[in-house]
C-alpha cells in the first residue's frame, strides 16, 4: 500500500517505480495506492492515474482509515513526500519500509523479505 497525493511529484517517481514492477512481475503482487490528502477526491486521482497510464487499485483514503494508519505506523505514512509504503502480508501482518523512494530492486528485495 503507497500513500500519495496528487500533487506529489516524489510519489509519482514512486508510482512509476511501481508501474516497472508490475510489468516485472504481473500479478504476483497486489498494489494499492491510497490517497492520504484530504484536499484531494476521486475524480482529482482518477484524471491523475488516467493521465500517468497507471493501472492497479487507487482509493481516496476516508478521514477514519487516515486515522487509523497514523495510530499504526506514525504520522510519515501520510506524509505523501516521503514516498511511504507499507508492505501487508499474506497472513495480514504490515510492515512500514520507510521513508524515500524505492526502485523496483528495493520494492522486490523488501517483498522477498517479507513481514
Amino acid at each position: 500500500m503507497e500513500s500519495f497525493a496528487v500533487w506529489c511529484p516524489v510519489c509519482t517517481k514512486q508510482q512509476q517505480e511501481i508501474k516497472k514492477l508490475h510489468q516485472e512481475v504481473r500479478e504476483a503482487v497486489i498494489s494499492i495506492s491510497l490517497d492520504t490528502d484530504p484536499n484531494e477526491d476521486n475524480q482529482k486521482v482518477l484524471e491523475a492515474v488516467n493521465e500517468r497510464g497507471f493501472t492497479w487499485r487507487f482509493a481516496v483514503s476516508p478521514p477514519e482509515l487516515t486515522k487509523a494508519l497514523i495510530q499504526e505506523f506514525g504520522s510519515a505514512v501520510v506524509n505523501a513526500p516521503f514516498a511511504p509504503i507499507i508492505l501487508v502480508c499474506e497472513d495480514q501482518s504490515a510492515r512500514f519500509l520507510g521513508r524515500g523512494a524505492k526502485s523496483v530492486e528495493e520494492l522486490k528485495a523488501e517483498i522477498k523479505r517479507g513481514c
